[in-house]
């Protein structure tokens, strides 16, 4: 069975991958066997973590390219190094994210609710174009964005932010349907709250943070590693079977508690 979750040969580019839980999922499967290429805005912090990957794998497996998701060259510059290097992309993750606003929907302006959709559903779809093509051509992928439990419930402080990761669930079904019949598979992850400096106004207030948790069945948040193992699941062969679908991995706070 350990073979079913063999990432060995396989290429994964994860965007947002210098820090929280893009990083999580790059050192998860990196550790499983495939090549990663870490990507953020930050050269630098691309650089640290890809060197950190490295030395824990023993062998030359991941490479650092920056790449802003509001530049559609910047993006279609990442895709072609990946590429080049290591000659084929078998999964994308598509973990980066903006929020600039937080507050009622009432309060946003054009430039963040635009903002907001461009990095966190346009990005997507370029990437995805970029990357599909190949495999489809080959008939093999896997494509994961990670969405998230905002996009199946509501917020009074993130909604615009919400409406974004909804949209990216619906991209998910539509993008799973047109490519299931080449045999590349297309699916997100919806995490709860976790423990990331993108999510910190929702966890560093104690009031805020006990209010997020009493309704969780398991009465705590997140850690990045712990969506690394749903990405991996995702990425390889033991979900041979699955697309088209949004996980939830959120300690069980959509549910409720139960009494």
């Amino acid at each position: 069975m350990k073979q079913l979750f063999d990432l060995t040969g396989k290429t994964a580019v994860i965007t947002g991958s210098s820090r929280g839980i893009g990083r999580a999922i790059a050192e998860g499967m990196a550790a499983h066997g495939a090549n990663v290429v870490i990507s953020s805005r930050n050269q630098g912090a691309c650089d640290e973590v890809a060197a950190a990957i490295n030395e824990a794998c023993g062998r030359e497996c991941a490479l650092a390219i920056a790449a802003s998701l509001s530049s559609k060259e910047s993006l279609q510059a990442l895709v072609d190094a990946a590429s080049a290097m290591f000659e084929k992309i078998d999964i994308l993750v598509c973990n980066a994210a903006s929020n600039p606003h937080y507050g009622p929907l009432g309060t946003i302006t054009d430039e963040q609710f635009r903002k907001i959709f461009d990095n966190n559903v346009l990005a997507n779809h370029w990437l995805i174009q970029m990357t599909a093509p190949a495999m489809l051509e080959r008939g093999a992928g896997s494509i994961i964005i990670i969405s998230s439990v905002g996009g199946l419930t509501s917020s009074t402080r993130i909604g615009a932010y919400n409406i974004s990761k909804a949209a990216d669930l619906q991209l998910v079904r539509n993008l799973a349907s047109e490519f299931g019949p080449k045999g590349v598979r297309v699916n997100a992850i919806a995490p709860g709250l976790v423990r990331t400096d993108f999510a910190r106004a929702l966890w560093e207030n104690p009031e805020t943070l006990k209010r997020v948790t009493a309704g969780a069945a398991l009465r705590r948040i997140g850690e990045p590693e712990e969506l690394a193992g749903i990405a991996v699941f995702l990425a390889s062969d033991a979900s041979s079977f699955v697309t088209g679908q949004g996980i939830v991995v959120d300690g069980g706070s959509t549910f409720g508690a139960g009494f």
